[in-house]
């Protein structure tokens, strides 16, 4: 399948993903909780995540603010969650730089993915930009830093449970290679 093809089409599934399913359900962690703030995992920033290697910076940042933009249409939100994906649409590329012992013209073809990165380099790369979008959008809808706590807590639930829907989507569909006995 062509490469421009297979991203339209993740891309239209993932927004559908998000707005369709993840916008509608506010989570916590704990049933009764006092003052532990409602989150929504936002998974939408795995469209980022797994373009191609080669994606130039320029294409990584209308890709970013389009899928922000997208999200925002959605969920009026005023241009929050296209700031939060061109802030990681830009560090990407060094992000992925830092994590590969390759350069990335080395990878031509290829997307992150566990397949040729592996398991742990992966969850590295995905967990420090979504943490880094998260700390951003939820900074920006807080708009002060007066609970602080507050703002680290509702990062890191959503962070953590935005990671567990990536790996549920990697794992329903990217293919595997199975170990041959």
């Amino acid at each position: 399948m062509n490469v421009y093809i297979k991203n339209i089409l993740r891309f239209c599934i993932i927004v559908l993903l998000q707005v369709l399913i993840l916008d509608k359900v506010a989570l916590r962690w704990w049933s009764e909780p006092a003052g532990f703030p409602v989150f929504i995992p936002y998974v939408y920033p795995l469209f980022l995540l797994l373009l191609p290697y080669e994606t130039p910076v320029w294409g990584l940042l209308l890709s970013g603010f389009a899928m922000g933009l997208t999200i925002d249409s959605f969920s009026n939100t005023a241009g929050m969650h296209a700031c939060a994906t061109v802030l990681i649409a830009y560090l990407r590329t060094n992000v992925l730089s830092a994590l590969l012992p390759r350069n990335l013209s080395e990878y031509a073809g290829l997307q992150p993915s566990t397949r040729n990165m592996g398991w742990m380099p992966f969850l590295v790369y995905s967990m420090f930009l979504i943490l880094l979008h998260h700390l951003v959008f939820f900074s920006l809808e807080l708009w002060n830093l007066s609970n602080f706590g507050q703002l680290l807590l509702k990062t890191l639930a959503s962070a953590v449970t935005s990671m567990l829907f990536v790996i549920a989507y990697l794992l329903l569909f990217t293919r595997q290679d199975h170990a041959r006995g």
